[in-house]
């Protein structure tokens, strides 16, 4: 396609959360219009798109008054429904396409592309009825059962240890189709942004060394400091490769495991900017934001520049709940004046336990710097500082 050059275009996005708000933020800079269309009435996005339209996902007149009114159109979260994809794409550019992001909605299929584009993922088995539930391998136990579909940040998973337990949490699951994954031992997790345009033109980002708690992502950090080289050389080879073989247009961020071993296993992807992926907004010269924009609009894509080292704090409404007991806002004063600190918060009026509020990117000359200001900013926050 000819690219949709900024100022003369108006860019489209299913989904109104914090990743979409982002995404505006960077097509407006660039000088795009923006309609997002979400179904609630206000959101992160759609208080900041020049038009919301307040739509479920699947209505058609919502989908058609979106594809009308943009000249190209993106999703912000990976659980929009494939089919509201494929409809708009009859209509406009959509990217990524409804193939790819299908293929990312459920983890059965995630996993055998994984393992037809030649990059090793946990042992597993697809469990969708009993017979499947009565063969498993007993090797994959322990392991961790996971729904096949709408999981992220550690929803719809359980530990199971046993044979009996694998039935009992498959059946609390309402014995939807699920994938059982061997548990490893983890030395590391990691991830990879790439950047994928309709012709072809592929860049990444380097390696990012994450820490979850509780199933949600609580620190990323670039460079990562504990990873040798050909380790993450082989984790942006694999990340390329995935994105390569889907044929895919647009930001994708690929998870892995390092183990303790020394093998690197993909465990999961998403057709979207990722958390991992937020130090970019304030230690890159382009953002995760401003690539998803460009690949959508058919414009160049640079390789990406790091400029500082990065750590990246995720912040949840737990923060705003101390000793007070109700809702108060955290001593961002006190954090701010920390060097290097950069705040974002995502316009959620109300801030409540484990809800994604915002994230604290600090930047230095030093990794080693950065991990000291971003320990600071911890302990001033209440976060844990053992990281």
């Amino acid at each position: 396609m000819a690219a949709l050059l900024p100022g003369t275009a108006t860019l489209g996005v299913l989904g109104g959360g914090q990743l979409g708000r982002m995404f505006v933020h960077a097509a407006q800079a660039m000088g795009y219009r923006c309609i997002v269309l979400d179904p609630d009435a206000i959101s992160p996005a759609g208080s900041v798109a020049e038009k919301h339209i307040k739509a479920d996902y699947l209505d058609p007149v919502g989908l058609a008054q979106l594809a009308r009114d943009c000249d190209a159109i993106t999703t912000e979260f990976e659980n929009v429904p494939a089919m509201a994809l494929e409809t708009l794409a009859n209509m406009r550019v959509v990217a990524p396409a409804a193939a790819s992001v299908a293929v990312c909605q459920d983890r059965a299929v995630e996993k055998a592309h994984f393992e037809a584009a030649g990059v090793p993922c946990a042992p597993h088995a697809v469990i969708t009825n009993e017979i499947e539930l009565a063969a498993i391998d007993p090797a994959l136990l322990p392991g961790i059962l996971k729904t096949s579909r709408m999981g992220y940040d550690g929803k719809g998973q359980v530990r199971v240890a046993t044979a009996a337990e694998l039935a009992a949490a498959w059946e609390n699951l309402q014995r939807v189709p699920c994938v059982l994954e061997q548990m490893l031992p983890l030395q590391r997790e990691l991830s990879v942004l790439v950047a994928r345009g309709a012709d072809g033109q592929l860049v990444n980002y380097p390696v990012q060394q994450n820490l979850h708690r509780g199933g949600i992502l609580a620190v990323t950090e670039v460079p990562a400091p504990d990873v040798p080289a050909e380790v993450q050389a082989l984790a942006v080879s694999a990340a390329r490769q995935v994105a390569q073989t889907l044929g895919y247009v647009g930001v994708l961020c690929i998870e892995f495991f390092w183990l303790h071993d020394g093998r690197l296993v993909v465990n999961e992807m998403a057709p979207r900017p990722h958390n991992s992926g937020h130090w970019t907004m304030n230690g890159c010269d382009v953002s995760q934001f401003e690539l998803q924009v460009r690949a959508l609009a058919g414009l160049p894509l640079p390789a990406p520049r790091q400029h500082s080292a990065s750590l990246m704090l995720n912040l949840l409404g737990d923060l705003w709940f101390g000793e007070q007991g109700g809702p108060t806002p955290p001593a961002w004063d006190r954090v701010l004046a920390l060097p290097g600190t950069h705040l974002h918060l995502y316009g959620k009026a109300d801030a409540r336990p484990g809800r994604k509020m915002g994230h604290l990117n600090i930047t230095a000359d030093t990794p080693e710097a950065a991990h000291d200001v971003a320990v600071q900013a911890a302990a001033i926050l209440g976060l844990p500082t053992d990281f």
